[in-house]
């Protein structure tokens, strides 16, 4: 991809006009597609990126399945929520952004 960046000076510059090509399958061993555009830009996706996108949505429908059953169980007033779990919870997450 070529950047065109007015506010570029010196090497950042001249890095500006290269573009990356990747050949053949990824690292991880899966196939490389690659998409051109008229103009000379170029994308590659990975076979690992597909793999993880595919996971992510899995993930997501997942969440989605169980945000429903617990929002089912609320309106029905059988929901119990676990407020061991969840105190603990803000604490360890409380903790964790504290130390980044």
């Amino acid at each position: 991809m070529r950047v065109y960046d007015r506010n570029l000076t010196g090497a950042a510059a001249a890095e500006t006009g290269r573009t990356s090509e990747t050949h053949g399958p990824d690292r991880a061993g899966g196939n490389s597609r690659s998409v051109a555009a008229g103009d000379g830009d170029r994308v590659e996706l990975s076979g690992s990126l597909e793999r993880l996108s595919r996971a992510v949505a899995s993930d997501a429908s997942g969440r989605a399945a169980k945000v429903q059953n617990i929002a089912a169980q609320y309106q029905t007033g059988r929901y119990q929520a676990d407020s061991v779990a969840t105190s603990r919870a803000l604490v360890n997450e409380t903790l964790a952004s504290a130390v980044q």
